[in-house]
């Protein structure tokens, strides 16, 4: 390689470096041979074509398809158009629907604030002119247009200043609130009614509106790319990625999900629980040695001379455990109760029979609302809505749920038995009657114990974790969905 070569090619290796780094400070596995095959990957695909370049990329680095959204967010920081065009000091001169009557047509209120943004006070088009050019563009689905329209938007209603400290969100907030998309689909749909030969079905209306809805995503998605390059011109490709940087669905934390996290973690799991039960299967099917087959090592024997240096094991016939799972559905917990719940019941044909108890300070048996439906979704509101688990005030009473617990179904925990108890511990001052935990353990295959609190916060305040945890074969911390899945092992 010459030395014109290696200068050339120097500025996009150093970029797909970072470019692995930070997929990698964001959760995705890249390993090295697939740095490799992306390095690879690059030099047969032509770089000014950044579609193909994105897809080479996801080709060789995304394994997870719940992965796909934050590789597409450091990939459109990394490989940001930079033209001079994206940079927020220097758009008043590059405008595409500049005019040289730009004063005399300036709209009322946008010499300065919301109105204005960065350019919006020399576009040459009215507030009205550009509302019917987007409308226009929505209306036939043209995605140039869509494009130019998002740009201007942006360059009209964000308001984005140099250096100034504010998040992609707020920007794009307030370019949406201008625009009034949800009024646009409403006009929209009247225009189709108004056009159409007679009254239009529910189900003409049905796809019609979920088409423009879907033209309307894409316009969204649009505004967030150009607010991204705007960004990414004013503070760099590392200060960006790492504010946009954000968990991925198996690292999100229960106790803390937002409402599209916790969408995101359900659709996660199902996935997750095939991978699982193959595993589990598999491990008990060759994590153990049948006894010795004498009569197969014997005839091996032969072809070594009599020596029987290849003993012969009979195939193993592994007996499934049972599984009972013990819940504190109060509080913040309900969420870590409610996944551990369902991975449960996704896996239940690996154990031979899985029964579940949910506590506050009262306990209440909930298997069969578990056997009496596929969808486990229902079986878990059910669960919030119908068991019986207050029994004084509603507040944590471990010492109280174990004891009722012992009481009625201790007799039931057996050597093939493995009882995993979900919770953090917070018992409210009460009584903690470990003892339950400590015959629990002498009659039971396994106790585990699954906190969905950081190991730090253990012990602290009313967690008497330590109290528990000296009778336990395990105690782990599970607070999302990777840490499920790596305790996950422990069933087989």
């Amino acid at each position: 390689m010459t030395a014109v070569e290696t200068s050339a090619e120097s500025p996009l290796l150093d970029l797909l470096t970072g470019f692995i780094v930070e997929l990698r400070n964001a959760g995705l596995p890249v390993s090295l041979t697939e740095n490799l095959d992306a390095m690879e990957a690059v030099q047969h695909i032509p770089l000014e074509d950044r579609t193909a370049l994105k897809y080479a990329l996801a080709a060789t680095l995304v394994k997870n398809h719940s992965h796909w959204k934050a590789f597409e967010i450091v990939f459109d920081v990394y490989f940001s158009l930079r033209g001079e065009e994206y940079q927020l000091d220097s758009e008043l001169d590059d405008s595409p629907f500049d005019d040289d009557e730009d004063d005399e047509n300036q709209a009322p209120g946008q010499g300065q604030g919301e109105g204005q943004g960065q350019g919006g006070a020399n576009s040459g088009m009215t507030p009205e002119e550009l509302a019917e050019m987007l409308y226009n563009a929505l209306q036939r689905g043209d995605q140039a247009m869509m494009r130019s329209m998002a740009r201007e938007s942006v360059r009209r209603y964000a308001g984005m200043e140099p250096g100034r400290p504010v998040g992609g969100t707020y920007y794009l907030y307030r370019t949406l609130r201008n625009l009034d998309l949800d009024g646009v689909l409403e006009k929209l749909m009247q225009q189709e009614q108004d056009t159409s030969d007679g009254d239009l079905s529910q189900f003409e209306q049905r796809l019609r509106r979920d088409e423009y809805k879907d033209r309307i995503d894409a316009l969204k998605k649009e505004i967030e790319a150009e607010i991204r390059r705007r960004l990414v011109a004013d503070r760099g490709v590392e200060a960006m990625a790492k504010t946009l940087r954000k968990p991925l669905p198996e690292d999100v934390d229960f106790m803390h999900a937002s409402r599209e996290e916790m969408a995101n973690l359900r659709k996660a799991i199902y996935p997750l629980t095939r991978k699982l039960a193959v595993r589990l299967a598999r491990k008990r099917r060759r994590g153990r040695r049948g006894p010795l087959d004498f009569r197969h090592t014997i005839r091996t024997s032969l072809s070594y001379g009599g020596v029987p240096a290849e003993p012969k094991f009979r195939n193993p016939r592994p007996k499934k455990p049972e599984i009972m799972v013990i819940a504190d559905i109060s509080g913040s917990v309900a969420a870590f109760a409610r996944f551990t719940l369902h991975l449960v019941y996704a896996l239940s044909s690996q154990f031979t029979q899985v029964r579940s108890f949910v506590f506050i300070d009262g306990l209440d048996e909930v298997t069969e609302y578990f056997e009496q439906t596929d969808d486990i979704t229902e079986a878990i509101h059910r669960v919030n809505s119908e068991a019986d688990v207050v029994w004084v005030d509603g507040h944590s009473d471990y010492g109280h749920a174990l004891e009722v617990f012992w009481n009625a179904y201790g007799r039931d925990v057996g050597p093939k038995t493995s009882v995993l108890i979900l919770g953090d511990a917070r018992n409210n001052y009460h009584a903690p009657n470990s003892w339950i935990i400590k015959d629990m353990a002498e009659r039971a295959r396994n106790v585990f114990w699954l906190n969905p609190e950081p190991k730090s916060y253990w012990d602290t305040g009313d967690s008497i974790i330590s109290e528990y945890s000296q009778y336990c074969d395990g105690i782990f911390e599970v607070r999302n969905l990777r840490q499920l899945e790596s305790f996950a092992d422990n069933l087989a």
